[in-house]
């Protein structure tokens, strides 16, 4: 199946979330991650309440004042199915994880190419649904490291979610450098990601677009190099701008000025 990757890629990351919060007690279902406002808890049980909707459970009403780290109907959403679920202990959120992930694979392994590729209703408009399921490896394996980084257990295997991740943020930076960044006509940015899954990245603006573009000799308008954990927490709005620029990973050169607009506008997830 041409999609079987995207069901793969939601396996791997789901067993990886499973294993780190199996055996944890309510304590740590509380840890605060880097998400404004949410606890382990709160992320795995949106990651259950997002296929459980997708599978066509009725949307929950947000009854409490919108908190002030709500910045859109989306975001609203996301918050009306964590708060409903807040209450739950540690063995129902891992009950309730197991029982949405698994009919979720179940479900899109009886699918046939047709329905992979069918338009159909996202927060961005129409798309093809193999697109929205992408968007839920993205979410999950951000979530996967949200997870880590709050029970203080980074890891490194990082598996097909992690290339997927690297890779759509990749594909945002004509996005980021021409729209966002609002770099000139014909500036070209350089981005060179360090580790597990290093490459070199370079967009020119071009009758006010930005276009991803070969590797050339001409010297950069701006030149970033940095880890590939510190790219892909700060396009995730996990680390802000000045903690991107001044981590020890990190080198900016070219246009000083642009550069810094540049880890202003880096942060494409809301």
């Amino acid at each position: 199946m041409a999609y079987d990757w995207i069901i793969d890629a939601l396996e791997d990351t789901w067993l990886k979330m499973e294993g780190a919060i199996k055996g944890r007690d309510e304590r740590d279902f509380d840890a605060l991650t880097a998400c404004p406002g949410w606890s382990v808890r709160d992320i795995v049980n949106h990651i259950s309440g997002a296929e459980l909707l997708m599978a066509g459970a009725p949307l929950p009403e947000l009854t409490s004042p919108r908190p002030s780290y709500v910045k859109n109907r989306h975001g609203e959403e996301n918050e009306a199915v964590v708060a409903s679920r807040r209450h739950h202990s540690a063995s129902e959120v891992i009950s309730d994880f197991r029982y949405a992930t698994t009919m979720t694979l179940s479900r899109l392994g009886r699918l046939d190419l047709a329905a992979w590729e069918e338009p159909v209703r996202s927060r961005n408009g129409w798309r093809p649904f193999h697109q929205v399921l992408e968007m839920r490896v993205i979410d999950s394996w951000i979530h996967l490291q949200d997870i880590r980084d709050a029970l203080l257990e980074p890891a490194d295997d990082h598996g097909l979610g992690e290339e997927i991740v690297i890779n759509h943020f990749e594909g945002s930076m004509p996005y980021v450098w021409a729209t966002r960044t609002l770099a000139p006509e014909g500036s070209l940015l350089r981005v060179n990601l360090v580790g597990r899954l290093a490459r070199s990245v370079q967009v020119q603006v071009r009758d006010g677009r930005g276009v991803a573009v070969a590797s050339s000799d001409e010297t950069p308008t701006v030149e970033l190099t940095t880890a590939v954990a510190l790219f892909w927490r700060r396009m995730a709005g996990r680390i802000n701008a000045e903690a991107l620029v001044r981590a020890s990973a990190t080198d900016l050169r070219g246009d000083r000025i642009l550069g810094r607009h540049l880890a202003d506008a880096l942060c494409v997830l809301d």
